[in-house]
């Protein structure tokens, strides 16, 4: 984990983006997590046709991010999801409820225009506060 100057835990770079533009997919700041747009693209580089299947990984990438920041799922206060269609609504909305229907952190689902890859149907970000969950 990458901790500069500024006493903030982040999660190494993912993706060449974000040492290019600047930016943290996952950063603890005290007892605070912030997840950035989280997408589902597989291990190996693949993205699953299926918006619900996207939206599990996401969740599956947020889990991981959280718990190398010291936190887990359960101190998730707050869900972000966007999708690319509307009609995906449900399918995003059953995978937020696998992920965290026992912790119940506040949620929104807007859809959007667009995301960066037309592959790509959900982005969805997270909000933790270490301790605070079950």
């Amino acid at each position: 984990m990458a901790e500069p100057q500024d006493g903030r835990q982040r999660i190494p770079a993912l993706s060449p983006f974000e040492e290019e533009i600047g930016f943290t997919r996952a950063i603890r700041a005290g007892s605070m997590i912030a997840v950035s747009g989280t997408i589902g693209v597989e291990a190996d580089g693949s993205v699953k046709e299926d918006a619900g299947a996207q939206a599990d990984r996401c969740f599956d990438l947020i889990r991981q991010h959280i718990e190398q920041l010291g936190g887990h799922m359960g101190d998730v206060v707050r869900i972000r999801m966007f999708v690319t269609d509307i009609k995906d609504a449900d399918a995003v909305s059953a995978a937020f409820s696998r992920a965290l229907k026992a912790t119940r952190p506040t949620g929104t689902l807007v859809a959007i225009a667009g995301l960066y890859d037309p592959r790509w149907k959900v982005e969805i970000e997270a909000d933790a506060v270490i301790g605070s969950g079950q």
